[in-house]
This record gives structure tokens, sequence and C-alpha cells, in this order.
């Protein structure tokens, strides 16, 4: 059943991206586990996934345990990170989804040992229940993380709000993709901010319309029938 999932995910990738002529090579696909136990997310590593994410410090560690046998996963974190936390798990991981402070970002600095590459965190929906900047805040904090050199600012990263429809959905998309160029223009060599981390299973389609170079897949990869 893992294996049809995949193959309909990168058939509808394949066919998003011919929609607005982009080349999906360009699109990678990180496959959310947080769902599934060892045993699963093992099978889609053998199926050549490469990109494994969790929202959870523990679980993500309890999983690389697991497979510690496969050197070439590169492991997302994408939840909200306690500060309190950073020493358990930055050096655990490729690339964080959801830096979104300054004080967060202090924190990974002092306790990385090597440049770690993150995505900011936009609440562009301005939705109470989510974690981020806003829109206004944006380049006012990207100014405060220069010096930081272990915080590598590949991009930019947003959750659309679940019941929304997609009008509404492409609009935060279409939003968070004007911030992440105006960022780029900048040529910030702490924040080339070239990457674009939005769109889960539910609308990854519209999100690779509007640019997204990441997508966070968990629920499409792992549903029976």
């Amino acid at each position: 059943m893992i294996a049809e999932n995949l193959h309909r995910i990168q058939q509808e990738i394949q066919e998003s991206c011919a929609l607005v002529s982009r080349n999906p090579q360009d699109i990678t696909m990180v496959a959310v586990t947080k769902s599934v136990d060892s045993t699963e997310a093992n099978e889609l590593v053998e199926l050549g996934v490469r990109n494994l994410a969790e929202n959870r410090v523990d679980k993500l560690l309890e999983k690389k345990q697991s497979l510690s046998q496969k050197q070439h996963i590169k492991w997302h974190l994408i939840g909200n990170l306690q500060r309190r936390k950073v020493k358990l798990i930055i050096n655990e991981i490729d690339c964080f989804h959801a830096l979104d402070s300054l004080r967060l970002a202090q924190e990974i600095q002092k306790r990385a040992e090597h440049q770690i590459d993150c995505f900011i965190e936009v609440n562009v929906s301005g939705e109470e229940s989510k974690h981020g900047v806003s829109p206004e805040e944006l380049f006012s904090f990207i100014k405060e993380l220069e010096g930081l050199d272990k915080v590598h600012v590949i991009g930019l990263m947003t959750m659309a709000p679940y019941d929304a429809n997609e009008s509404e959905v492409r609009a935060v998309f279409s939003e968070l993709r004007q911030l992440q160029e105006s960022v780029r223009d900048l040529n910030l060599q702490y924040a080339p901010c070239t990457e674009l981390s939005m769109g889960m299973s539910q609308d990854f389609k519209t999100a690779i319309e509007e640019g997204a170079t990441f997508v966070r897949i968990g629920t499409a990869l792992f549903k029976k029938g």
C-alpha cells in the first residue's frame, strides 16, 4: 500500500509541476512519519525516500536510532521546538522547519556543532493557534539573525488553514512566495532564502503550483485503501 501511495504522489508532483512548467527534480518530498512506526518508515526508505520528518524531538530520536543503519537519510524536524530541547536534537537533524524566535535561534547557535539549515516559520494566515513570525515582523527578525553563523536560513515555511478553500490556500502560499523572493533578493549570505517549505497531504499540489520546493507529506503516504 505504501508503495502504491508513493507512486501516486510522485505522479501528482509531476503533474503539478507540468501545469506550471517546473522541473519535478526541484521538489523535495519530505515524508512525515509521525503517525507510523519505524517498520513503515523503513519501508519508505527502501522505496527510495531519503527525507524523513518528525514533529516531536523524542519521536525523531527514536526513529533515527531504529534506522541508524540507513546512513543516507536526511532528518527534518518540522514541529515547534522548545529551547530546553535544542541541545538534545539540534546535532541530530539536517533541517529545521520551524524557526520562529530570536531566543530559539540563539539557543541553536549555542548548541549546534555545525551550521543548521533552517526555515523561518511565517504565520501568513494570522491564526492564533499557529506558531511563526508575522509577515510584518519577518524582515526585522532576519536582520536580528545576522552574526549567528550556525543558523543558515535556507527558506520560509508556512501552513495554510486546514479548513480553507483552495483560493484561500493559494493566497497564503502566494504571499509566502512573495516574502521569500523579497528576502532572497536581499542577497544575505546567512539567509539565502531560496527554498519554500509549504504544502501537506491535502494541499501540496496547490503549493507546488505556487512555488513550493519542499512539501511535507504524511497522511497520503500511509492511508489504507
